[in-house]
């Protein structure tokens, strides 16, 4: 008997059929009428909204966010796909 203990095991899991079928469950329940252009649309307005009317001061922070890459520019297709 080894004193280094039992021989590693090699262990992997495909999860290939598992993300399939949880995409389906996805796009089932966002049923037959969801567009995924409209639902872009609707996430770039409200990122519009997010950041309109901004004073001088929320404005020059956002900026600096801008500049230092935490936030992307308005109009750079930043909404989730």
């Amino acid at each position: 008997m080894s004193s280094h203990g039992p021989a590693p095991v090699e262990f992997a899991v495909d999860l290939s059929a598992h993300e399939m079928l949880r995409r389906a469950h996805v796009l089932d329940a966002l049923g037959p009428d969801w567009d995924p252009g409209e639902a872009l649309r609707g996430e770039e307005e409200a990122y519009a909204l997010l950041y309109s009317g901004l004073d001088a001061e929320q404005q020059r922070v956002y900026d600096e966010l801008v500049s230092a890459g935490v936030l992307p520019p308005r109009g750079e297709g930043h909404a989730a796909p």
